[in-house]
């Protein structure tokens, strides 16, 4: 399922005001593009316009001792991650790279994308999302209007914080421009404990018991036998240290003493597997390389087990699944259907509440199933609000989050 559209380069906050009035003046509706790494999500709804901010790249600013740096929307994450690394800094939200779940190559994301969808990683659990390290932005709206909101600190943030709004947006709002954002030193180290030996719901139940440890961790995976990276011959949980050298050895040690239990044999990944693996976790590995469609799942770390278990007991076809932050984010790659087995993932959520994204499948599918899951009619009439506060004419990405909207 294909339309043409016609693209238009954005070139600076001039031009993006110019062609949102433009389209909002002629009832066009406009997609928001990148790098294209996240074109796949999202509602397939087309567009009569694609506006293009590839060509608003560039850091413009960054104080390391002040720990915040500002980049247009077009600007490169691995640049971005580059420039930050040579100063022993990081984006500690630790954005997905969608390349991978795309079947498309590594490396494409900007910055304006891993905002607009709240693209946030398995250090999410300690750090926050990508909305929580957001100090600012600048933007066009759909009614064509140059708006800033925020700073370069967190108590410049008064009134409305509109920056929770437009992150995770997807574009339906605005059209970012430049973004503020907070960063964090790099850990001097890590490492990973791996507990293998417990079937599935007891290596969850261990994550659980590891958060309520003063040991920090900074991650909670687990994986079922075979599943990528670690590709074990068990089912794992792996729990991501962080830290001072020092420190991180002196922690692992006390998790091994907690939860060690008969059956359960314990593991540790130097920093560069470690590294490795998590990378891999952000990016969805486990579920990526499967033909399938793919949904993303999120919980109270206390259900994931259970809401799989509705899935499996339902007669869904499995391919294949993992769980992050504890438990409390399942990914779930499934055999492919015309509709993709929303009911069935939808009513496993209904004893835990929760809510199931489907990430990956194709045009056809994502155009006649809900993506985002359905909101009770009040939520629904705020996001209404929302909309038609920031674009009235509904010009931006239109029935991309909501058929209606």
């Amino acid at each position: 399922m294909q339309s043409a559209c016609a693209t238009l380069e954005i070139r600076d906050e001039a031009d993006a005001v110019d062609a949102i009035r433009a389209a909002k003046a002629e009832g066009d509706c406009c997609a928001i593009v990148g790098g294209g790494s996240k074109s796949g999500l999202g509602r397939y709804a087309p567009q009569t316009r694609t506006l293009s901010t590839a060509a608003l790249t560039g850091v413009t600013l960054y104080e390391p001792d002040e720990l915040v740096l500002s980049a247009r929307a077009g600007a490169s994450l691995n640049e971005i991650e580059a420039l930050l690394d040579q100063h022993g800094q990081q984006l500690a939200f630790e954005p997905m790279d969608y390349g991978l779940l795309f079947g498309a190559e590594a490396g494409g994301a900007t910055i304006g994308g891993a905002i607009a969808v709240n693209a946030s990683g398995p250090r999410r659990i300690k750090a926050g999302a990508a909305r929580d390290h957001l100090l600012g932005f600048r933007c066009v709206t759909g009614r064509g209007e140059l708006v800033k909101s925020g700073g370069r600190v967190m108590k410049n943030v008064t009134g409305y914080d509109l920056s929770k709004l437009v992150c995770g947006s997807y574009g339906t709002l605005a059209l970012l421009t430049e973004l503020t954002l907070k960063v964090l030193p790099k850990p001097e180290t890590e490492c990973s404990l791996l507990a293998i030996g417990a079937d599935e719901a007891e290596s969850l139940a261990l994550l659980r018991r590891a958060t309520a440890t003063p040991c920090e961790p900074s991650s909670l995976a687990m994986l079922p036998a075979g599943a990528a990276p670690l590709a074990l011959n068990a089912d794992a949980a792996a729990i991501r240290l962080e830290g001072p050298a020092i420190s991180v050895t002196a922690r692992r040690d006390d998790l091994v003493g907690r939860l060690a239990r008969d059956g359960v044999r314990f593991e540790t990944l130097d920093e560069y597997d470690s590294k490795t693996l998590w990378r891999g976790l952000r990016d969805a590995a486990p579920v990526a390389a499967e033909v399938g469609q793919i949904w993303r799942i999120s919980v109270a770390p206390s259900e994931g087990f259970a809401v799989v278990e509705r899935i499996r007991r339902a007669g869904a076809p499995m391919l294949a699944h993992f769980y992050d932050w504890a438990g409390g984010l399942i990914w779930l790659c499934l055999e492919t259907s015309p509709d993709a087995h929303a009911a069935v993932v939808r009513s496993a959520l209904d004893a835990s509440g929760g809510h199931a994204t489907l990430i990956r499948a194709s045009a056809e599918t994502r155009a006649t199933v809900d993506v985002f899951h359905p909101q009770p009619a009040a939520l629904t009439a705020l996001t209404r609000r929302v909309k038609n506060s920031f674009d009235p004419a509904h010009i931006l990405e239109r029935g991309r989050m909501r058929a209606e909207f």
